[in-house]
């Protein structure tokens, strides 16, 4: 709790001084307006959630806000993001869709990708919903993709763990057949960790069995955004 609070304190600071920042450049472009945010804030503001907020969950999240490049850069970077957020959001619509710093949580539950109980095989409607993604991830090439696993509640920790990175290694295998480069994505399960609804009902636990992805800049986007920005 102690730790929460701390985090929780730190956030709002930094999102006093980003504010402040941005109110000086309310009338300039989406691009100048993004490196002010990262200038400021970007780099601390990852560091204070991608390192604390990921070790105790919502990995997604924490993956994304880590990876904040900042600056000028960081402006060009999330105008990329922001592009690649609204082609996800269009070609599959059941998923959750987030822009958050200069990346992308992606959230796949029950509306787009989800699991049976205790199975970690994809069911005929999440395949087709994850080839929905296959021309958007090919279109926006230049992005690493951590893909997480999750389970309900129900179970042994230790099984459920296993249970998850069976899950995100199924969604993994299967874009990787559809053409994409393996070498992007990454997987980790996380078990019964972070629950998006209740556990005490079926449907509950239905949505908790998913998957979801943290979209980042890869080494060449970030060295084509800083040359863009002419650093």
């Amino acid at each position: 709790m102690k730790k929460t609070c701390i985090h929780i304190l730190s956030v709002t600071f930094l999102l006093g001084s980003i504010l402040s920042s941005c109110e000086a450049v309310k009338n300039s472009n989406n691009t100048q307006r993004g490196a002010v945010i990262g200038a400021v804030g970007g780099a601390v503001l990852g560091g204070v959630l991608g390192n604390n907020i990921g070790k105790g969950g919502n990995g997604a999240l924490g993956a994304v806000l880590g990876g904040v490049v900042g600056g000028v850069a960081g402006g060009v970077i999330g105008n990329k993001m922001d592009r690649q957020a609204r082609k996800i959001s269009e070609s599959l619509p059941g998923a959750k869709v987030e822009r958050v710093g200069e990346g992308i949580k992606l959230t796949l539950g029950e509306n787009s990708v989800n699991f049976d109980f205790n199975k970690a095989t994809l069911t005929s409607k999440a395949k087709a919903n994850l080839d929905k993604l296959v021309p958007v991830f090919k279109e926006y090439p230049d992005t690493d993709i951590k893909i997480y696993g999750y389970t309900d509640s129900k179970g042994a920790d230790d099984y459920n763990l296993n249970l998850s990175n069976q899950r995100a290694s199924a969604v993994k295998g299967y874009l990787d057949a559809k053409g994409l480069n393996g070498s992007r994505f990454v997987t980790q399960g996380m078990g019964e960790v972070d629950p998006i609804a209740s556990n005490d009902t079926d449907a509950g636990r239905a949505e908790n069995r998913r998957v979801e992805f943290a979209i980042t800049a890869n080494d060449k986007m970030i060295q084509d955004a800083k040359k863009e920005a002419g650093q």
